[in-house]
């Protein structure tokens, strides 16, 4: 038998103390799943703006490159892609929201200006590489808000789990507890007044 149940005035002290604290825990954990959830459903509205830009910009992006192809041909816009440099400045850091790391990812801005020639190209390679590069910054962006929405997600799922068994569980058996005790030691009391009258009333005999 757990001896932090039996009825003395310390542990009904510890009880009581253990409820308030279990209380003030759901009050937190619940306070911080609001807080998660309102941070989760703006990053899901920013991030279905930033899908209908992608796929605007991509449908822009294929537009432009479907007429380059036919005006320079295919083999040629081919051949003037492996000079393409690869994306290198992408950073990733991290930020924290209620103890949940959030992802920033940065990346420099493409300042470079075509890698092909303008006399032998036309201006849809142009507008095809303008749009795809706005698409790989959009990507990045997607990229960083569904990470951060699937990690709140997470976090979201145990908060509640916690914030359930501190009020399913820990608070009913602290309050039990306290209850419990509390009638023992009043029942106690009870004895004890009514022996202590016996005693008087034989003693005045």
């Amino acid at each position: 038998m757990d001896p932090n149940t039996f009825p003395t005035k310390g542990n009904l002290i510890l009880a009581k103390n253990s409820l308030a604290l279990s209380r003030q825990g759901f009050d937190l954990m619940d306070k911080k799943r609001n807080i998660l959830i309102r941070e989760l459903m703006g990053l899901i509205d920013h991030a279905k703006d930033i899908q209908e830009q992608i796929d605007l910009t991509f449908r822009e992006a294929y537009a432009a490159l479907q007429t380059a192809n036919m005006e320079i041909g295919i083999s040629n816009v081919q051949t003037i892609s492996y000079a393409v440099p690869i994306e290198e400045s992408i950073r990733i850091k991290t930020r924290s929201i209620m103890g949940t790391e959030i992802p920033l990812v940065e990346s420099n801005p493409s300042r470079q200006g075509p890698t092909y020639a303008y006399y032998s190209t036309r201006e849809s390679l142009d507008r095809a590489r303008a749009a795809f590069e706005r698409v790989k910054e959009l990507t990045i962006k997607l990229s960083m808000v569904e990470t951060s929405a699937y990690r709140l997600a997470t976090n979201i799922k145990k908060t509640q789990k916690r914030a359930n068994a501190l009020k399913n569980i820990t608070i009913p058996h602290f309050e039990q507890l306290t209850k419990d005790i509390s009638n023992s030691l009043e029942e106690k009391e009870r004895e004890e007044f009514t022996r202590l009258k016996v005693i008087k009333k034989m003693q005045s005999r």
